[in-house]
């Protein structure tokens, strides 16, 4: 355990750190949908279940932050669905090998799908959107990982850290 984490993360930056994680599931559903209404809705699905079922239920039931407010409170979350796990669990736990992949599959299927939709039309919108997608998932997987795992309690044990 890293002594010098926070036991809990300012609200300010859990807010934010919401609103850039629906922003990014909002833009990658658009992106999505300039290709396929049915795309759209499979993605934005699938997001919302991996987001805020799945990963929850795999991550946040054995993570130090079970109940408290995490980088993005999602804690709180886990702790009002599931019980609490076992935190010695945490490092072997499939959600930290399935995270990757989910929070890669956000950005990847999107950006593939609305470059498709640009080979067949180009419009100002698409290209607008393209970026703030790229934009926000750089911030995620780089800058904003970095930023949650430098306060982190679990950063010592965590094979996922941004941070050693």
């Amino acid at each position: 355990m890293y002594d010098e984490g926070l036991e809990e993360y300012p609200k300010a930056g859990i807010v934010i750190g919401n609103f850039l994680m629906f922003l990014w599931i909002a833009l990658g559903t658009i992106a999505c949908w300039f290709l396929s209404l049915l795309f759209a809705w499979i993605y934005f699905v699938f997001a919302i279940i991996m987001v805020l079922i799945v990963l929850r239920k795999l991550v946040c039931t054995n993570c130090y932050y079970y109940d408290k407010w995490c980088a993005i409170g999602w804690g709180k979350l886990s702790a009002l669905f599931f019980k609490k796990g076992k935190i010695e669990n945490f490092p072997n736990t499939f959600g930290l090998k399935l995270a990757p992949l989910t929070y890669g599959l956000l950005s990847l299927i999107p950006i593939i799908l609305i470059i498709i939709s640009l080979i067949q039309k180009i419009t100002f919108f698409k290209i607008a959107i393209l970026l703030l997608l790229l934009l926000i998932s750089f911030y995620s997987a780089v800058i904003g990982r970095k930023k949650s795992c430098v306060n982190c309690k679990m950063r010592l044990i965590c094979p996922g850290t941004a941070v050693k």
